[in-house]
């Protein structure tokens, strides 16, 4: 098995001519001391922290930053000059009315996004591929953008499909384009999977949420391969963490992203055991981050990878304050091979489902498994090709 294309993108980042722990330690502290001189000198944000550290593992004593920090003072984070600001990514703070989240990233800061996302994709797309994209486009450096010209640049033709298109226009590009990869959202992959068939897909990464153990399996199921998990956020770069051939977890872009787990108090974790993610991004040009508490729940895998790349790896990550009910729906629900979609709301404390099939025998599984759990009302509907009132996400009230 070779070994992951994370550690070829390093070495050639770091100009250095092999990845070690000892190597990517000492990359993560001179660059981390190089934000901490950098914040001293534009008295940014984290002015107030001190210049230098002697170790990693100082890093723990340092305070967190917050989403509210990041929200309220996004613009004092930034360590560069307004002119050299490529793209700005804006997101509402979820249960607030307050001013949302700004991210800041340079040009710089998106090469270094294609470059990785060049080393994930490049682990099973191939030149000459076609590969469906279905994922948000919205302009310039955008992350359909990004994966689009990582794809190029790989010698592989990108389909920009978008994630708004009809399950008819799905079906055309699947029979008319004849992809042979995808990258999207895992459940937007398994409704099109089940009600286009799989064509000529052979592979599929999935990333930008959380995939339920169900869900996964039964993409696999119907691929007959193992899906290429990534992970990834705005304040990070849209790229984070890729898979290698291993499938056991998503090594970390650990030149340009320190990780920490923490439990609900805050304290630092050993390698192993589950809790927050934290990151400390120190290879980001724009508005680098310290001790950023990302909200997702997920565990570092511990030792060399089977692979024999010594970069972390990251488990499955999910957020911590998702609904408990909805992974508990989606486990419960996609079980059954006929259901395509759903939207789920709440009525005086019960939970009425909209459901989309592809056949009769799907609405009698799933009235069974609702009349068990106290589901007072179901409209089980059969799915048409025009149909997109479901898709490419469901929509969940809870």
């Amino acid at each position: 098995m070779k070994r992951s294309n994370i550690d070829a993108m390093i070495c050639k980042q770091e100009r250095i001519t092999d990845i070690t722990r000892e190597a990517i330690n000492k990359i993560q502290l001179d660059k981390l001391n190089a934000v901490l001189k950098r914040e001293k000198e534009r008295e940014g944000f984290y002015r107030n922290l001190p210049e230098r550290l002697e170790s990693l593992a100082d890093l723990k004593a340092l305070p967190f930053t917050t989403e509210s920090d990041l929200a309220q003072k996004g613009g004092r984070m930034l360590l560069c000059s307004q002119g050299e600001i490529q793209r700005i990514i804006s997101e509402q703070t979820s249960g607030t009315t307050g001013a949302g989240k700004r991210v800041f990233y340079t040009e710089g800061d998106c090469e270094h996004t294609i470059e990785l996302f060049m080393a994930g994709l490049g682990e099973f797309i191939y030149p000459g591929s076609r590969t469906m994209v279905a994922m948000p486009f919205s302009g310039p450096f955008g992350l359909g953008e990004l994966i689009a010209e990582a794809i190029r640049r790989i010698g592989a033709h990108p389909l920009l499909t978008g994630n708004s298109k009809t399950y008819g226009e799905l079906k055309t590009i699947l029979e008319e384009e004849q992809p042979d990869t995808y990258v999207g959202m895992p459940t937007a992959l398994l409704s099109m999977l089940r009600m286009c068939g799989k064509g000529s897909i052979k592979r599929a990464l999935v990333s930008g949420d959380a995939c339920p153990e169900t869900v996964m399996k039964e993409i696999e199921k119907i691929l007959g391969t193992p899906l290429w998990p990534h992970y990834g956020s705005r304040e990070m770069g849209l790229g984070g963490a890729i898979c290698c051939q291993a499938h056991e977890g998503m090594h970390m872009r650990e030149n340009h992203c320190i990780t920490e787990i923490i439990d609900k108090e805050g304290n630092v974790l050993p390698d192993g055991q589950w809790g927050e993610l934290v990151i400390t991004t120190i290879g980001m040009e724009a508005q680098p981050l310290i001790r950023y508490r990302t909200g997702d729940h997920t565990r570092i895998i511990p030792g060399k990878c089977i692979c024999g790349s010594e970069v972390r790896r990251l488990d499955f990550v999910r957020r911590i304050d998702q609904s408990k009910s909805m992974r508990e729906m989606d486990e419960l629900l996609f079980q059954f091979p006929e259901l395509v979609d759903y939207c789920v709301r709440s009525v005086g404390g019960k939970k009425e489902i909209t459901a989309l099939f592809t056949s009769d025998n799907g609405e009698e599984l799933i009235r069974n498994v609702c009349a068990e759990k106290n589901i007072i009302s179901l409209d089980c509907r059969k799915a048409e090709w025009s149909d997109r009132a479901l898709y490419p996400a469901k929509r969940i009230i809870l």
